[in-house]
């Protein structure tokens, strides 16, 4: 008899005991294989927490890779398009990488804390393309996904927060900054970095403290209106921030079933991750040298400021013609801005030479039917959300 795949049980993350009684919805989301909390009580209440107080969510599933070897920095180099020669232990940087095609696989982050040790954190699993890149360098991989228990902690009083947790001086942390602590008796590395576009914070220990970490964060929160956060509340700020998400804005070279689905990182609005002058190669240098310098970028992924208060999720987009130019990736009414805002990719030029008489074709649920809109969009800058305190320094505290 044939094995029934349409159960398969999700892995649980070391802070599912705490997440799973924070749960007052019960509804989940798969994330990487493990399941985490899609909302916990209401998505309004979880989102004001991010843009108000402090956000706590499971950042366990994803995605984390140790390098380590006399050729990690090197081999780093050679794998993502930015240049990090210059890239000082204990930071962060933001980064992405591509085939030699120069279609993005994904984006993520890179943890330096010696030249000779990183980690790398991401959307998507890659182990086997970072082993196949990895030939004639020194370096060793490992998959630590399931051996580092991680929290993101967002928002306005999340600095406060940790700082009442045991986090001595933490508001002197520059963004992409990293410092180990030893809090409560266990180590936990915090870094300045995040995914709401907000203050944040990652923090990063052994499963084996995973429960004690989050009940501390808690109680040291619980007078900065502090609350778990979900999956759905993320996308939302994310939204709000401009950041793109692998498979949703755009698809990933290695999941793409049809090579007109690849992005570039000039299609996605990531060329300014690409440093075409970087002394050594690194993969897919020749083919974005190729598109910059031949002009053939066909797409881009631009901010839309959009007429109404309907959410453009899925809708086409259409010039004035009524001709298709493209098409809505990720939208949101959002209740900062009070804007309805979206992201698009559109082919080009329109995005880029030509920004008027753009519109949305949106359908918007009113009873038992659907009624057709046509909105008026206006292309702004894609970061829609940027506070100060997202970078200042000292961070903002509050008593």
């Amino acid at each position: 008899m044939s094995k029934d795949n349409r159960f398969i049980a999700l892995n649980k993350t070391p802070f599912h005991s705490r997440t799973s009684l924070a749960s007052r919805t019960n509804k989940w989301s798969n994330w990487n294989g493990y399941t985490v909390p899609t909302e916990y009580s209401t998505t309004e209440l979880e989102y004001t927490a991010a843009r108000n107080g402090t956000s706590v969510m499971d950042l366990t599933p994803m995605c984390k890779y140790e390098i380590k070897g006399s050729d990690a920095h090197k081999y780093i180099d050679y794998l993502v398009t930015r240049d990090l020669s210059e890239m000082k232990d204990n930071t962060v940087a933001y980064i992405i990488w591509c085939n030699e095609d120069g279609k993005v696989i994904d984006d993520g982050t890179i943890f330096k804390h010696s030249s000779e040790h990183f980690m790398l954190c991401c959307a998507v699993k890659i182990l086997n393309w970072l082993n196949d890149s990895a030939i004639g360098f020194d370096v060793t991989i490992k998959d630590v996904t399931d051996t580092i228990a991680a929290l993101s902690i967002q928002g306005p009083t999340s600095c406060s927060t940790l700082k009442n947790y045991g986090a001595d001086l933490l508001e002197n942390m520059k963004p992409f900054e990293m410092k180990q602590y030893n809090i409560n008796g266990y180590n936990v590395l915090i870094s300045r970095t995040g995914f709401t576009g907000d203050l944040g914070y990652e923090l990063w220990t052994d499963p084996q403290n995973a429960e004690t970490m989050w009940d501390s964060v808690m109680e040291a929160g619980s007078l900065l209106k502090i609350r778990p956060f979900g999956m759905n509340a993320l996308e939302m700020t994310r939204i709000e921030a401009g950041f793109i998400q692998t498979n949703t804005d755009f698809v990933a070279a290695e999941d793409a079933l049809r090579p007109v689905r690849m992005r570039s990182p000039y299609e996605i609005g990531m060329g300014w991750l690409v440093h075409l002058n970087k002394k050594n190669y690194f993969v897919g240098k020749k083919a974005l040298k190729k598109e910059k310098q031949s002009g053939t970028t066909e797409r881009c992924l631009v901010g839309l400021d959009i007429d109404g208060d309907k959410p453009a999720h899925g809708s086409v987009i259409y010039n004035e013609k009524k001709e298709d130019i493209g098409i809505v990736t990720a939208a949101l009414w959002s209740p900062t801005l009070k804007k309805n805002i979206a992201l698009a990719s559109l082919k080009r030029p329109y995005g880029i030479k030509i920004k008027d008489n753009i519109f949305a074709e949106i359908y918007h649920p009113e009873e038992i039917e659907y009624r057709k809109i046509w909105a008026k969009c206006k292309i702004v800058k894609r970061q829609f959300y940027s506070p100060e305190r997202r970078n200042n320094v000292p961070a903002d505290l509050y008593e």
